[in-house]
């Protein structure tokens, strides 16, 4: 079956409702309890929670989110943004999410950006021989076809860069950035290959954004500045970087061979996936939990983000297991094309912002499925300390922390527009190490790590959603 003929089918056997197109009516933002009365309310799910971690932990869902992420990921592997295997992620995650019996599984339709890798490789020629690994970076132009062969210019910053403005033209540019933060180091993957183009370079290598490397180049999303020539632009490992950076400071000229097959296509129709456990009083109001679908083209996207997507699909099966019917809506969705910017989730947003007062949180797991430590959260300081009392419930598991600012690039419109928003909390300090990359496969994943990640996940989006009151914002 082509592409274009399941995407047909899919649409019209299953239709997707748009928006919610239901009144308002009701929803208060300010907590008419006193705070004393709210605390003892969500005390009193003290048994709930347990039952729920008990389930999660050590009962027959033992494991569950871990083999079914394993599964996933190990028969379908990568799914980047347009791509055949992103469709196909999709079609079999709804099969799977209608076959455990949840409520409303239905696809939302996306157009996503189609970009395409092909063949790519590097070779230093001066001063020596030597094959450079290398990932190209998404919306990156490809060379021409004969490829581009050019002497290098290594710099570790931008500022150097435009010290050396007089040197750059005709140059491939090389980064050899220190890894700071993810944040702050990110700004040379996006925006490296304009600020080279702006003075005549006719590439960029970037040194991969990751504290710890095994020569291993990371992809990622990268943006040209509007009227700045478009060059190609690739990752390279942090080993190379640094051994090039040392030649160039020996004074030795490095030469490369670059050649880019990449090209981009027009956009592509895909879908948000959504299912929901429907509230047994207030089913128009709405508790959202999420992660992103699709992937890099490498390794197996199983950390970024399966894990995310797997365990929100766990919240609503441990549930339904316990016959849990909280008094709002409880609704996953699983997002296409994140990694091109949040597409999915911002198209989402456009057509279910009608109803905005009518959403009591979001949340989104993106950063993996560690160890959890609680949750990241946004919210006026009325809504933070009733989240805190939510989190003493997941003190069997050690997961009580509540710091600020939730994140998450498929949540972040709803969090400005003033609805809570909450992510998971974890042990980041591998993350990166294997951010996308060829090292994202199962290998990564922990089952009971996993175990713990959807209890966390589960308890407070539970309890969230049967509280008598929505979130003060």
């Amino acid at each position: 079956m082509t592409r274009l003929t399941l995407l047909a089918l899919i649409y019209f056997t299953i239709g997707f409702p748009l928006c919610d197109c239901r009144p308002n009516s009701d929803v208060k933002y300010v907590n008419e309890k006193t705070f004393e009365e709210t605390a003892e309310e969500i005390a009193g799910y003290t048994d709930v929670a347990l039952k729920i971690i008990k389930l999660a932990v050590d009962g027959k869902a033992q494991n569950r989110s871990y083999e079914r992420l394993a599964n996933f990921t190990d028969t379908i592997g990568n799914r980047v943004s347009g791509s055949k295997n992103l469709d196909l992620a999709i079609s079999c995650m709804y099969n799977a999410l209608k076959e455990d019996g949840l409520e409303n599984v239905h696809l939302e339709p996306v157009e996503i950006p189609h970009w395409v890798r092909g063949e790519e490789s590097a070779v230093m020629l001066e001063p020596r021989n030597h094959t450079l690994a290398i990932l190209g970076l998404g919306s990156s132009v490809g060379t021409p076809k004969e490829g581009i062969t050019a002497e290098a210019l290594v710099v570790h910053s931008f500022d150097e860069l435009h010290k050396r403005a007089k040197e750059a033209n005709g140059k491939i540019v090389v980064y050899n950035q220190l890894f700071v933060s993810y944040g702050e180091t990110v700004q040379y993957r996006a925006f490296g290959a304009s600020e080279a183009a702006k003075l005549g370079a006719v590439a960029s290598l970037i040194r991969s954004i990751t504290p710890f490397s095994i020569n291993s180049p990371h992809t990622g999303w990268q943006d040209y500045q509007p009227g700045v020539p478009h060059i190609p632009t690739a990752c390279i490992t942090v080993e190379d970087a640094e051994m090039m950076a040392r030649m160039a400071l020996r004074g030795k000229k490095i030469v490369i061979h670059l050649q880019m097959g990449a090209k981009t296509y027009p956009d592509a129709d895909s879908f948000n996936t959504v299912a929901e456990i429907i509230g047994s009083k207030y089913p128009d109001q709405v508790v959202l939990i999420s992660g992103h679908l699709d992937s890099w083209d490498v390794g197996q996207g199983a950390m970024d983000d399966g894990g995310g997507a797997l365990i929100s699909w766990e919240v609503l099966s441990l549930l339904k297991d316990l016959g849990l019917r909280p008094k709002r809506t409880l609704r996953m969705v699983l997002w296409t094309a994140e990694e091109q910017g949040g597409i999915g989730a911002n198209q989402y947003y456009q057509l279910h912002k009608v109803n905005i007062s009518n959403f009591d949180l979001v949340m989104e797991s993106d950063l993996g499925t560690f160890s959890p430590l609680g949750i990241q959260f946004t919210g006026n300081n009325e809504s933070k300390a009733i989240m805190k009392e939510v989190m003493k419930l997941l003190k069997p598991i050690n997961a009580t922390g509540l710091v600020n600012h939730g994140e998450g690039t498929d949540i972040n419109m709803w969090m400005q527009a003033g609805v809570p928003g909450a992510s998971l909390n974890v042990d980041v300090s591998r993350y990166f190490w294997f951010h996308h990359s060829d090292g994202d496969t199962m290998t990564v994943q922990n089952a009971v790590q996993m175990n713990l990640c959807s209890a966390v996940w589960a308890v407070v989006s539970y309890v969230v959603a049967d509280l008598e009151e929505m979130l003060p914002r």
